[in-house]
């Protein structure tokens, strides 16, 4: 064989006897075929066969199986990012003249998407309030197709009532799908509360190192896998196997990093809530939180991501008091090992229901710092706030706090 054909050419390499523990990554875009035939039989492989590196390769396959069995699933499909996935699971169920109902706390490039393309599409769309399922039922059309949930909202954090909620959609004939982000699939089965699809940011929690963008969509009837495979395949959507080899290695501590980011998070949430200038610490987990019944019910356990509600003499300086934080960084996103800070807007993204909060809150994402130092950094964030209203409102409870 010529010099050149073997550059070109590569060796059939036994893999007999190696048994890696971390998955290979397989890059590929063209998927060779043993003989003509086999090539012209090549979409009777269906779903779960090769045919093209667009639909996936072991590496993605991988990640895709192990989102499936955490989820309960039939099939898992992987995205560029979070909304992908929420778009794309969305997109192959509607048409013109078809109505979508969206929790009004949806996150917020969710509402965009139906406010500004889906109607461009012709497809009705309504928000509902998260908190009652009536409103739900009040809403529900005949050409309803999709409820759209997220439970608890990324922001302010409402727990849905999902078995009554996927009740009344399934009812009229819809389907229900759940951005599950917060809770990741070690916190809540959504699948297993009646809905029909689950999407995930694996940007966050999963992935946890804050270096790949990627999401999922998992559906829980087999039937639903056609339309948003053909809707991939047709808009040419697929995800690198590197970043796919990343997500898969963040996920092996996911429990580990969730459970420690769960514990911190809800230890400061209940420091907070005795603090004079917090109105309310916006937490599932705390006793005082109205959804905590409804959560204590569906979820297996909490996140590391909350928000904090600030009285009206404190909340416009808030913003400026991030600059003294030492340890957690301001930035959008969560789930990383770095915690972060970020001020949240709630006007605008209302129209089914009314915010009576300050317009700013502020989210916090806990990582992986160590705690006694990530406190000390929100106590330094709480004085800065504290020298800002000039009432020093906070020294009291200081003192009371250094005692423990």
């Amino acid at each position: 064989m010529n010099d050149l054909t073997q550059c070109v050419l590569t060796p059939d390499v036994p893999t007999e006897g190696f048994a890696p523990l971390g998955v290979g990554v397989h890059r590929a875009s063209t998927i060779v075929f043993d003989d003509a035939a086999a090539y012209a039989a090549r979409g009777d492989r269906g779903y779960e066969g090769y045919s093209y590196g667009l639909y996936g390769t072991p590496t993605t396959r991988t990640l895709e199986a192990k989102l499936t069995a955490l989820e309960g699933g039939a099939w898992t499909f992987l995205t560029p990012s979070g909304q992908a996935a929420n778009a794309l699971a969305v997109l192959p169920f509607l048409a013109a003249g078809d109505h979508i109902l969206i929790a009004d706390t949806a996150y917020p490039p969710m509402r965009d998407l139906a406010e500004t393309d889906l109607r461009r599409l012709g497809v009705e769309v309504g928000f509902f309030d998260p908190l009652s399922p009536e409103d739900v039922a009040s809403k529900m059309r005949d050409t309803t197709r999709i409820v759209w949930c997220e439970s608890p909202g990324s922001t302010t954090m409402e727990i849905l009532d999902l078995p009554r909620i996927t009740a009344i959609a399934h009812d009229k004939g819809a389907l229900v799908g759940v951005d599950n982000t917060w809770a990741t699939p070690l916190n809540l089965k959504p699948l297993a509360h009646g809905a029909d699809i689950v999407t995930e940011a694996l940007t966050k929690f999963v992935s946890g190192h804050s270096d790949v963008l990627m999401g999922s969509i998992t559906v829980g009837n087999a039937d639903l896998i056609k339309p948003i495979r053909s809707l991939i395949g047709r808009m040419g959507v697929g995800v690198s196997p590197d970043d796919a080899s990343l997500v898969l290695r963040g996920f092996e501590t996911l429990g580990v990093r969730l459970r420690h980011s769960e514990r911190v998070a809800l230890d400061f949430a209940r420091k907070l809530e005795r603090h004079p200038l917090v109105e309310q610490v916006l937490h599932p987990a705390l006793e005082t939180f109205p959804g905590h019944a409804i959560w204590k019910r569906d979820f297996l356990g909490s996140s590391g991501v909350f928000s904090v509600v600030f009285k009206d003499t404190a909340t416009p300086h808030v913003a400026a008091a991030l600059d003294a934080l030492t340890l957690f960084a301001i930035g959008a996103s969560w789930g990383g090992t770095r915690s972060l800070a970020a001020p949240m807007s709630i006007d605008g993204f209302r129209s089914a229901t009314a915010w009576s909060g300050p317009n700013v809150i502020l989210r916090l994402s806990v990582g992986l710092e160590d705690e006694g130092e990530l406190w000390a950094d929100i106590e330094r964030l709480l004085v800065d706030i504290e020298g800002r209203t000039k009432d020093g409102a906070g020294e009291a409870w200081r003192t009371a706090s250094s005692r423990g």
